[in-house]
């Protein structure tokens, strides 16, 4: 029976124990259980990781940043002017709409000849 208090006792100072120690020290315990050698790779390894994620971070962002105004500069001007030309496509499709009647704007080019200046309507002979 003595036994039996014995082994609860020492359960029970053992759970103390447990719940006193925090993470980050039964983390530092581990790592004692490995040689000084393997400690200082693993630390040299985290601490590279750590830079070339930091510095990858900014390369990355930097030409992230260089591409996405290079892209802004070359590309905007080609969409406005393609905005404008097919608005001015637009204006002159209305302006043949309102001339020649209805049928002309959907005939499309066609009734684009008889608007250009010296290029009039031919009537047709009677003959």
């Amino acid at each position: 029976m003595a036994d039996k208090n014995t082994n609860k006792a020492i359960e029970d100072e053992d759970d103390e124990i447990d719940e006193d120690e925090s993470i980050s020290e039964r983390l530092l315990g581990l790592t004692e259980m490995f040689p000084e050698g393997i400690r200082k790779t693993c630390a040299c390894a985290t601490s590279f990781l750590a830079a070339a994620t930091k510095s990858s971070f900014f390369l990355l962002r930097g030409a992230l940043w260089i591409a996405s105004s290079s892209a802004v500069i070359l590309i905007l001007p080609v969409i406005f002017e393609s905005e404008r030309a097919q608005q001015h496509e637009e204006q002159l499709q209305q302006q043949r709409q309102i001339l020649l009647g209805p049928n002309a704007a959907v005939s499309g080019s066609a009734g684009s000849n008889s608007l250009l200046p010296g290029m009039g309507m031919v009537p047709p002979s009677r003959g």
